[in-house]
């Protein structure tokens, strides 16, 4: 069942995924309120929807156009069913209501663009617009998506996304600080607990707008510090002087301790040219507008805007494929038979057309003890990170006891064989490649798959090793299990995993 519900996560992106449990939420809202199970008549809550979502579009085509900025039309739906499920539904004839919902769809758009430092917003737009309303103009969100008949659409859908984006780490760190400062501060305890669990947003706000990933830290040790402070702050009994903290409050307080700690900014890449790598995988290498700090093996959000983008959206997830000591920004692509539209338009791309990059991040990097012993797993594409890592190490004349086993279905899907035997040369980094489909007489490659027989017979010091995995989830999680099995210890297994993998 498990394995059954990754597949279908696979297929979808993030920000889709969102919006597709707003949606959702959105409609069985109206159902329910026809129905009576809500308070609310129907016809209101389809009118603030489409207010709300018409002011938002209209707002982002403005500001787009103004700052000449790349955009996403998912991010302006989220935000716009977001601000709709927390904003009270109202009727066309309230006056103060209708220019509520007008005021914040204006200033959550807004506030992506005018409080963005680097072309990269620091605020979450929906929290940034109601808590501007409840300090200027005395209205206030009700979160009325926080009610008994909802929640479970609630959690199921927001399971699904933290499963998605691997961020259980940073809802668990926000749960723990928020119950237990709201047992610390409370004279009834279970009631407290019950309230903030069956009649809060608690579960809404740790699923949907917690997890925003353009306003979290961008590794897990800063995630789980952020969680905890924003788990404090949304406790009921917390305040400052006489200003009880609200849920956005916290959130936008978050928000600016996330941003210190984060990388900066936006980059504008440029193409210089495209390399083919290997059988159906593609470099896509990039001059960038300015220079940037990363560490081997991170990753960075890629927008490439274009006309009817399918499920997958004009925004996903790539590992920088080149080294920070390299000049050009790399980026590798495996293409299967039916590629999304954002992969045909990445091939379409011509010398100088332009890509939007941002929120660098990822803790699947290399250890800074350098006699640390390391052995890196790849299946296929995702041999990326490791291409950044020992090139890093050709670059800085810096030799590690790394031993790499790379996986693939026949020997023309090897890419960055070029970098890879010349690091065994240079600095002694074993390799192994292994092909599972083809034979092959070549004495330097494994026929077959990669088992926990090859690796003890590969790396006899197996256990005094750190084990990076990288490539699909299925055999991400197949090598976990098998390492397991060998008696290492899970602290030794470092996965690659970020939003949108798939």
């Amino acid at each position: 069942m498990i394995s059954y519900i990754d597949d279908i996560l696979n297929r979808i992106t993030m920000y889709r995924l969102v919006l597709y449990e707003l949606v959702a939420l959105i409609v069985t809202a109206f159902v329910f309120s026809f129905f009576h199970i809500l308070p609310f008549d129907p016809t209101a809550v389809a009118f603030s929807v489409a207010l709300i979502t018409g002011v938002c579009w209209i707002t982002n085509w403005i500001f787009a156009r103004v700052f000449e900025a790349a955009t996403n039309i998912e991010s302006v739906y989220i935000t716009a069913l977001i601000l709709a499920l927390i904003i009270p539904p109202v009727m066309a004839t309230n006056a103060a209501g209708v220019g509520f919902l007008i005021f914040a769809s204006v200033w959550a758009m807004a506030s992506k663009y005018i409080f963005a430092i680097g072309k990269k917003h620091v605020f979450n737009p929906a929290a940034f617009a109601v808590a501007l309303a409840a300090f200027t103009i005395n209205q206030s969100a009700t979160w009325w998506v926080a009610t008994i008949p909802l929640l479970p659409l609630v959690v199921a859908g927001g399971l699904l996304i933290v499963r998605k984006i691997r961020r259980f780490d940073l809802v668990v760190s926000f749960t723990v600080a928020a119950l237990a400062t709201t047992v610390a501060t409370s004279a009834d305890a279970m009631t407290s607990i019950s309230q903030t669990l069956l009649h809060s947003s608690f579960f809404f706000f740790a699923f949907v707008m917690l997890t925003e990933p353009l306003t979290t830290p961008p590794n897990r040790a800063l995630r789980i510090l952020y969680g905890a402070l924003v788990g404090f702050l949304i406790a009921p009994n917390i305040h400052i002087g006489s200003l009880y903290v609200t849920p956005e409050l916290a959130l936008l307080i978050g928000n600016v301790v996330s941003y210190a700690v984060s990388p900066k900014g936006r980059y504008m890449l440029s193409l210089v040219r495209i390399e083919q790598a290997a059988n159906d995988v593609y470099d896509f290498v990039f001059k960038p507008d300015r220079p940037f700090s990363f560490r081997p093996g991170q990753y960075l959000e890629w927008t490439l805007s274009h006309n009817y983008p399918d499920n997958r959206g004009n925004r996903r997830y790539f590992t920088i494929a080149s080294a920070p000591t390299e000049n050009e920004v790399r980026l590798g692509v495996k293409f299967y038979e039916k590629p999304s539209t954002f992969k045909r338009t990445l091939t379409a791309m011509q010398p100088g057309d332009l890509i939007s990059t941002s929120h660098l991040a990822g803790g699947f990097v290399m250890p800074k003890n350098k006699q640390k012993k390391m052995v890196f797993i790849a299946g296929g594409i995702g041999v990326t990170p490791f291409r950044s890592m020992i090139q890093h190490l050709l670059d800085t004349h810096e030799a590690r006891p790394i031993t790499l086993l790379y996986s693939n279905k026949a020997l023309a899907d090897i890419a960055y064989k070029d970098v890879f035997n010349q690091a065994q040369r240079e600095l002694g980094i074993k390799t192994i490649y292994a092909v599972t489909d083809e034979k092959t007489p070549s004495p330097d490659v494994h026929q077959g798959f990669i088992d926990g027989a090859l690796i003890a017979s590969e790396v006899p010091d197996f256990r005094e090793r750190i084990f990076y995995i990288s490539g699909p989830m299925t055999m991400v999680n197949a090598f976990k299990k098998t390492l397991r099995g060998m008696g290492i210890s899970r602290f030794n297994i470092r996965t690659d995993f970020f939003p949108g993998f798939a």
